[in-house]
């Protein structure tokens, strides 16, 4: 087999570049679980999926894992064949041209600060939680927005300071939290003993498809940003093998655990599980965990959270960064540090911003996890859009290459028909305020960029043009 490595020939004599080959495969794939937060998500979703699908939540989240990795798969493709900075909304660009990778760019963006934004308010709620029991008792609407600031602030230092740093913090970060977190779970099997084996979770004919089916949607959106290994291409060693491999394992193993948390939740609360507004400290207590264990098991959930504030933003920093330099936004921004090689313009700009949308809901008396669920759905319209984009050029791209992959064809239709279904399930039947308006604002943000796309094509056709094919090199031969 030849290879060949294409490399985009534009360059910028006054942008340092990112650092390069400094990735290793650990490192990309705690950027991916990071991104992901698992504990924070096994911390409330199988409660609020088990409202629907009570015995067959496992299910859901066994039937979600294999969604996101169909998405994975397509996404993988690209992975294996294209490195850059500019994750999906490079890929796009290949097969959807200026456009579609300029819409599958802005959504994954909106994705990526949702998230981010989210994020760091579950941070603050629980990090604030945990200092009450450690004793120093930490209340009121001034204590959240010190903790937004000193929280979003450290997270954008750690972002600007090296991308292996921040890969580190957040790999530590996880591997304390998911540690913690799957102690309780085996302790709790083992304390339930013959019951730990649920055979009602396991009696298909009381189930209800229909209430699997929406749980799915829950389950779904406890992947995303799973990808986001992509973003660090470039920063990689051997990134044609090492960012698909962090991309799917990384969601296959998020998903077993997904599986066995739900599994063990329903087996050790049963109907309480839809009742609990925590069901792991629940858990704790019924298992008869000593009191020191819920402020470790509440550091795990906040430390989760911080790690998912970091990882987006160092991908949204990398999008922006190819972005500056094709001149779709400043050119400013497509600079790196000349020591950190971080783009630290871009993730300056950024991180008073992800601060900034926790901080005003606080003023306006939202509830802390409330933000949480607002801005996390938020940003979760972005990223369904920007998968389903990524899965469609996936099928055009391999095939103007000729490229046969005879699995990509289903698993491609799997990512589409699902995020169509995911995006639809959250609007119909239509919730409860607010929720029922974040679909227009995400529609309403879509619209003001695609405003600034139709002012750049009148004046910049050049900066069209050049939308995705930035800071690219493209490995030829493999097929």
């Amino acid at each position: 087999m030849t290879e060949s490595l294409q490399t985009d020939p534009r360059s910028d004599a006054g942008d340092a570049g990112l650092r390069r080959g400094v990735m290793g495969g650990g490192e990309l794939a705690a950027q991916a679980i990071a991104n992901i937060a698992p504990s924070a998500v096994i911390a409330f979703t199988a409660a609020a999926i088990y409202t629907t699908a009570s015995g067959g939540t496992w299910i859901s989240f066994a039937l979600a894992t294999v969604v996101i990795l169909s998405v994975g798969y397509c996404i993988s493709q690209f992975a294996k064949r294209r490195s850059s900075a500019g994750s999906l909304y490079s890929y796009a660009a290949t097969a959807l041209g200026p456009f579609g990778a300029y819409l599958t760019g802005v959504s994954l963006l909106i994705g990526c600060f949702g998230i981010a934004a989210g994020s760091l308010s579950g941070a603050v709620a629980y990090t604030a939680t945990l200092l009450t029991q450690l004793g120093i008792p930490v209340h009121g609407l001034g204590a959240q927005v010190v903790l937004a600031v000193l929280l979003g602030a450290l997270a954008t230092l750690f972002t600007i300071r090296g991308i292996r740093l921040s890969a580190r913090v957040s790999l530590v970060l996880e591997l304390i939290s998911v540690s913690i977190i799957t102690l309780l779970l085996v302790v709790t099997l083992i304390h339930l003993g013959p019951r730990a084996f649920d055979a009602g979770q396991f009696t298909f004919d009381d189930l209800q498809p229909s209430g699997i089916a929406v749980g799915m949607v829950l389950a779904i959106l406890g992947f995303v940003g799973f990808s986001s290994a992509d973003a660090l291409a470039r920063e990689a060693k051997d990134p044609y093998r090492a960012v698909p491999r962090a991309i799917m394992w990384s969601a296959a193993g998020v998903g077993v655990l997904y599986v066995f948390a739900a599994y063990t939740q329903v087996a050790a609360l049963g109907p309480a599980l839809g009742e609990s507004a925590q069901p792991l400290d629940d858990i704790a207590t019924l298992v008869g965990m000593p009191t020191w264990f819920n402020p470790i098991l509440n550091f795990g959930i906040a430390a989760s959270f911080f790690a998912v504030v970091v990882a987006p933003m160092n991908v949204i920093g990398r999008i922006l960064y190819v972005m500056g330099k094709e001149g779709v936004v400043p050119s400013a921004i497509g600079r790196t540090h000349p020591t950190h090689l971080t783009p630290h313009r871009a993730l300056l700009s950024v991180g008073p911003l992800v601060i900034a949308v926790p901080v005003v809901l606080y003023l306006c008396d939202v509830d802390a996890m409330d933000v949480v669920t607002w801005v996390d759905t938020y940003g979760t319209y972005g990223y369904m859009v920007a998968y389903a984009a990524a899965a469609l050029a996936t099928v055009v791209y391999l095939r103007s290459i000729h490229a046969r992959v005879p699995l990509v064809w289903p698993a491609a239709t799997v990512a589409i028909v699902s995020m169509a279904y995911v995006f639809y399930a959250n609007v119909y039947p239509v919730p409860p305020f607010p929720l029922n308006i974040i679909p227009w604002l995400f529609i309403a943000t879509i619209v003001v960029a695609l405003a600034w796309y139709g002012t750049l094509r009148r004046r910049s056709p050049q900066v069209i043009s050049r939308i995705g094919t930035s800071d690219v090199e493209t490995l030829e031969g493999v097929g």
